[in-house]
């Protein structure tokens, strides 16, 4: 049997000490996003408010809470330039609750301490809502639950495991009604949900790309959206999820061309032929209005609020930034053709470069325009000598090329002959611009991964790819993949770069077989999407589909009202008719036994299932150190014998009025406890 480590220990101290881990626990999860001043200094106050508990010294005096007020303030409003708002609110709040424990004396301040934390457990979800950030919250619930309950048995030393027991299955009663109310609560934006600005953007696109940038967010693995397909789906090498599409370089930055209008679906030149590609995207928060869909989406995303837009360059958006889990429909066709009839003015921005950068490549652009065959077209020649030098000329694909300078095709083509699809999409680019042939840099997510277990496809962050557009006079602009040249197991195949394991992954996961984890990451992947489906994108429109499908022709939220009512109402009914049969049903003499050996247990005696009267008086004798006073404890006894003598005297005649008698001295005496 194993020995309790704090058993040893006082009860102030263990409590304290208990108190404490919570509190650690729950400020563990906004480590990340709270200031690193702020999360030293919360450490720094539970260590030391721990060592006074366990050295049993006296807690620190005023001016040094003050002191340390002041510095969490004045820190608040540099960091800040304010005390309002979420992000300085959330921080005041972790540094108050820390403060608060060096004080922590009587039951009061334990509450104003409980109190708090549970506040602050509810502002983990302000940053992420996923099923693990769920999982430590409740397991943090439980716990504060576990330490209200201890502090309401302010006598002996019962067990942390007893109150652990009580809350947990206070959490279990309380469950039902979570359950209900998230079901009919009316979800009423913007009453309802997240602020605008809750959820940081974790999709890693940028409206801008840098030559390096996609290699760093193939490092992340984070998932950027999940796929459902309506049967079966196109071939993982078609899967070209369209992003922001960059039409101006700089000579170290491409931007969007300037002049890209939204426009209406039928203004947009696009043309679409072949079967269609039916889908659902469940896409993550990315802070961008921009929404992610399959080369070639005629139509508008079907979205749960609002329309969307298309650019003249096929990139649809939505008029607000995607701040939340994001659900919507859409139809690709795989087969389409777009831009044939661009006039050479609307084709000029696509063919400007910046004077002076990679003159190297310039050079080559102008060999191969000069080689041309007479009467071939030079964007389809272009294409294909460029697409040769990448097949034959020694080229690889790496996440780490190096850095590249100012002219960094040059370095490519010529010196180091190594990157990834931003560097082959953007040495493309300008190659064939120089040749005088039109193109320009799409930036998106390519391939992903169907999930086993329930049948999404899941598209990483580490999926994020950068291709090349080229404008053909006979077909407008064509996809050429460069990245495909020269590993073409990046688009065929599901073959990703792996960033190298650190020492801790590689300990943890190195004896791991490589289709274990797979299988592992799959089955936590299937039970984060369901989690995603069914609580965080439960939305007013569900709700009132709810609605329909129990009976209700044109549900609004005023019905929901109604319905949680009427829930409340027949269950405080049906709860009440059940306690009044279970007080008939039951002889009122055990109930009342049961309620006194009942509060001796929360007061920390150790009485057993079915004791009598008798042992309970005999137990409150030999248990020592005694949780009562003597006292209180002569006075339970005095009770518990007359509880004896009403039931076994044998005098009946007026045993309700003495029972009732009974019932008065035991409340008084759980007062008196």
């Amino acid at each position: 049997m194993i020995k309790n480590p704090l058993s040893h220990l006082p009860r102030d101290t263990r409590d304290t000490l208990f108190v404490l881990t919570v509190i650690a626990w729950v400020l563990a999860p906004l480590l990340g996003q709270l200031p690193l001043w702020c999360g030293v200094l919360s450490g720094l106050v539970i260590v030391w408010r721990g060592l006074l508990a366990w050295r049993g010294q006296p807690l620190p005096g005023t001016w040094w809470k003050l002191g340390l007020l002041a510095v969490a303030v004045i820190a608040t409003l540099i960091t800040y330039k304010t005390l309002l708002g979420r992000d300085a609110g959330v921080t005041l709040v972790a540094v108050l609750l820390t403060l608060k424990t060096l004080e922590l004396r009587a039951r009061r301040d334990a509450f104003v301490v409980f109190f708090l934390s549970f506040f602050l457990m509810l502002t983990n979800f302000f940053y992420s809502q996923s099923l693990l950030t769920a999982a430590a919250m409740l397991l943090a619930l439980w716990g504060l639950l576990t330490a209200l309950v201890n502090a309401h048995m302010p006598v002996g030393q019962p067990p942390l495991w007893h109150a652990a027991r009580i809350a947990g299955g206070m959490t279990l009663l309380g469950a039902p009604i979570m359950v209900v109310l998230f079901v009919l609560f009316p979800r009423m934006a913007p009453l309802w949900g997240m602020p605008a600005d809750a959820m940081a953007g974790r999709s890693g696109l940028s409206a801008q790309m840098t030559v390096g940038n996609i290699a760093r967010l193939a490092l992340d693995d984070s998932i950027a959206m999940r796929i459902a397909f309506d049967g079966t789906p196109p071939a993982q090498s078609a899967l070209y999820f369209r992003g922001p599409v960059l039409g101006s370089f700089n000579g170290q930055r491409w931007t969007p061309t300037d002049g890209v209008a939204l426009m209406r679906d039928e203004d947009a030149g696009l043309q679409v032929q072949g079967p269609a590609v039916r889908y659902q995207v469940t896409l993550e928060p990315n802070q961008q209005p921009w929404l992610l869909t399959l080369d070639a989406t005629a139509q508008a995303p079907a979205l749960p609020q609002g329309r969307a837009r298309m650019s003249s360059e096929l990139q649809w958006m939505q008029a607000a930034n995607v701040t939340e889990l994001l659900r919507y429909r859409a139809i690709s066709y795989p087969q389409f053709s777009h831009g044939t009839g661009l006039t050479r003015a609307q084709l000029r921005p696509y063919l400007a470069l910046p004077f002076g950068y990679n003159p190297r490549t310039e050079q080559l652009a102008q060999q191969i325009r000069a080689s041309a065959p007479p009467g071939q077209d030079l964007g389809r020649y272009a294409i294909d000598q460029a697409l040769q030098r990448l097949r034959s000329g020694g080229y690889v694909y790496t996440l780490e090329p190096g850095v590249y300078g100012r002219d960094s095709a040059d370095e490519f083509w010529f010196d180091r002959k190594a990157g990834f699809c931003e560097h082959m999409a953007s040495s493309f680019v300008i190659l064939l611009r120089a040749a005088g042939v039109p193109a320009r840099v799409v930036t998106g997510f390519q391939g992903g991964q169907v999930n086993a277990f329930d049948g999404f496809w899941t598209v990483r962050n580490s999926d994020a790819h950068a291709w090349a557009e080229v404008w053909l006079a006979s077909q407008g602009w064509v996809r050429v993949d460069p990245t495909a040249a020269v590993s073409p197991g990046r688009t065929g195949s599901f073959n990703r770069l792996q960033a190298p394991r650190g020492i801790v992954a590689e300990a943890l996961l190195g004896t791991v077989s490589p289709e274990m984890a797979l299988n592992l990451r799959a089955l936590w992947d299937a039970a984060n999407n369901r989690w995603n489906q069914w609580v965080l994108n439960y939305t007013q429109v569900k709700q009132l589909n709810l609605l329909k499908d129990i009976g209700f022709d044109a549900p609004s939220w005023e019905d929901l009202v109604y319905l949680l009512c009427a829930i409340v109402v027949s269950a405080s009914l049906a709860g009440a008719a059940w306690s009044a049969w279970e007080r008939h049903r039951q002889d009122p003499w055990l109930r009342l036994l049961a309620q006194a050996r009942h509060r001796l247990q929360r007061a920390g005696y150790m009485p057993g299932a079915n004791s009598t009267p008798r042992e309970l008086a005999d137990l409150l004798e030999r248990t020592s150190p005694a949780p009562m006073q003597a006292s209180a404890q002569a006075a339970w006894r005095d009770w518990l014998l007359r509880l004896e003598a009403l039931r076994y005297a044998g005098d009946t005649t007026h045993f309700r009025q003495q029972l009732a008698t009974l019932q008065r001295v035991l409340r008084q005496l759980r007062r008196d406890a």
